[in-house]
């Protein structure tokens, strides 16, 4: 054995011990008399301590290490005289005897501490060294304690966790699919999976009527904090099921993370909010409840005064952000700027005064008379000493940047703190959406998803109103993940590619494994799927699920460590029967 302990365990009680650690140098200190080393390894740091009083040579070598070389160290367990209570192992030191290097290490390109010197895209580059740092690798260890967790729960429910390939068939809907050129079928291509979708569903088929996988999926689509080409689910599905069942199956296993990894606890059940409630009073369908601020409808309250801007729109709506009455005219504008972002898209902003003299003013005053101001307090239920901000424009269009300003102003007010959680279940999204572009409807989630039974006869008449029997858990204003209830009969499945556009033949070449199976008895069936990534950030307390994968993509999809997309050589390409467009 290289070592007897690790630099993380050894405490006061250890005192007298002869040791042998293994590590990283963190650093070194010469004093003159003594040279001090930080030993780092997975599990801690501990301080090594040599006396050139005590071995001149010893003390010698130990100032010829350098950061990050491998040492092995063997000493005896001191207790320290300068006691470090930052440190687990801040109580002792070891007073060393012998020093034997490992591997040289050259000198890093950034200083492998919490408090680094290297940016994002060199930390990226030379991933392996930052893993080494303290934050970075606990991540990946939560990481690993949430997939403990989870399968413990999901074997405790009667799940069974099955591996489905990752070389399948490409199907339309959703994302972009990353392809794979087959070699021994030249001229076809094999997916990389978006979800297993249809291979769980395959499996309650199957009789595995309990299923599970934490598993890798594949999407090309344009990347951002909380996405990246190649993700990980908990991908679950269960059999002879109705919603609520899945519902609150998968309740308790939130209610059970939150509980085992935060020490969170969760009494009663999530609270329930319709799509319609969602984007009507909070603009979006992921609404962060952690504070108030609902989005009120001022259409019919602010039309027919003379104002153009109210008078000329499909909608007009309103937030109010108590306490903010005393907002300076520069924080205004950066209110207006701050909507006017082309990703958010509004063309200007109403504001509302409520002095806490009782005295309204606005933006818009000239066109109002004081009486219609209040009025437009009362709606919003503005009080002294609040801000109402107004928006106006095409209805969705205005419900979505309301949403975006109600964020930014629960973060300028601090009203979103991570310590809090505030978990919800959006439920009976519309089935399909409209694309104007492509005269066809599309399925909001996907084409597997269940019409609720009352609204199934709309299905030929009206689909647009068709609600899904699905479902997604948001967590401050975070989709969690999402699921449905399952089209299980054939008929509804074809009657679903019709509305969608499929023709027969075109179902059946898509889907015809599926539609096959279900010839040979399908049980009603519904699931889930949690993003990991996502879950494993909000336990970490932050945003990006970068830091929370090992090995992670940029926001252009590369690997700048490995280098790559790369290109292939023409070998590989004569062997797969490809010609590349523009390359000899």
């Amino acid at each position: 054995m290289y070592r007897t302990h690790t630099c993380g365990e050894l405490n006061i009680n250890s005192a007298g011990q002869e040791v042998t650690l293994c590590g990283w140098v963190q650093k070194s200190r010469d004093l003159g008399g003594m040279t001090f080393i930080d030993l780092r390894d997975r599990y801690g740091i501990t301080q090594l301590v040599f006396n050139m009083d005590e071995n001149s040579g010893l003390c010698e070598q130990a100032r010829k290490v350098g950061r990050e070389f491998v040492i092995q160290a063997k000493g005896v367990v001191m207790e320290r005289s300068n006691k470090n209570p930052k440190m687990p192992t801040g109580d002792i030191e070891i007073r060393m005897n012998e020093l034997n290097i490992l591997n040289r290490a050259e000198l890093p390109p950034f200083t492998i501490e919490e408090e680094t010197d290297g940016g994002e895209e060199l930390r990226m580059k030379y991933r392996y060294l930052d893993l080494r740092r303290a934050g970075v690798k606990n991540n990946i260890i939560l990481r690993h304690k949430v997939a403990r967790e989870v399968r413990k729960y999901m074997d405790a429910a009667g799940f069974v966790e099955v591996e489905t390939p990752y070389l399948i068939k490409s199907t339309p809907e959703g994302a972009r699919d990353f392809v794979v050129p087959s070699r021994m079928q030249q001229g076809t291509f094999y997916a990389l999976p978006q979800s297993p979708q249809t291979l769980k569903q395959l499996l309650m088929v199957a009789g595995f009527d309990r299923y599970f996988q934490i598993v890798k999926c594949f999407r090309d689509e344009d990347l951002r904090a909380d996405r990246q080409p190649e993700f990980t689910q908990i991908d679950c599905e269960m059999s002879f099921v109705e919603r609520d069942d899945v519902l609150d199956t998968f309740e308790g296993l939130a209610k059970y993370l939150f509980r085992e990894i935060k020490g969170t606890e969760f009494t009663g059940p999530f609270p329930r909010m319709s799509y319609s409630e969602a984007m009507e009073s909070y603009g979006t369908d992921k609404p962060d409840l952690r504070f108030g601020m609902k989005i009120s409808d001022l259409t019919s309250v602010v039309k027919g005064k003379g104002f153009p801007v109210f008078d000329n729109s499909e909608y007009v709506g309103g937030i109010c952000a108590e306490g903010c009455s005393e907002y300076s005219r520069k924080q205004l504008d950066e209110l207006t700027e701050f909507v006017k972002r082309p990703q958010i898209g509004a063309k200007g902003l109403v504001w509302l005064k409520y002095g806490n003299d009782g005295a309204l003013k606005s933006s818009a005053d000239k066109f109002y008379s004081p009486e219609d101001l209040r009025g437009w307090a009362n709606h919003c239920g503005a009080k002294p000493g609040d801000l109402v901000l107004i928006l106006a424009g095409g209805r969705r269009p205005t419900l979505a940047a309301l949403s975006e300003l109600r964020i930014e102003m629960g973060n300028r007010l601090n009203l979103r703190p991570r310590s809090k959680y505030t978990p919800l279940w959006v439920v009976d999204f519309p089935l399909l959406e409209w694309d104007e572009e492509e005269g066809r409807f599309f399925a909001m989630h996907h084409p597997f998803t269940s019409p609720k039974p009352e609204d199934l006869a709309l299905m030929e008449t009206d689909p647009g109103k068709v609600r899904a029997n699905a479902y997604d858990l948001v967590i401050n204003g975070v989709e969690i993940g999402g699921g449905s209830v399952r089209i299980h009969d054939a008929a509804v499945q074809k009657l679903m590619f019709r509305v969608l556009g499929f023709t027969d033949e075109e179902a059946n070449y898509q889907f015809g494994f599926l539609l096959n199976a279900f010839k040979y008895g399908a049980p009603p069936h519904g699931g889930i799927a949690f993003g990991f990534d996502r879950w494993v950030a909000m336990f970490g307390g932050q945003d990006s699920i970068r830091d929370f994968i090992a090995f992670p993509k940029n926001n252009s999809g590369r690997d700048v460590m490995l280098d790559t997309p790369a290109e292939i050589s023409a070998k590989q390409l004569d062997e797969l029967g490809l010609i590349l467009r523009g390359r000899r």
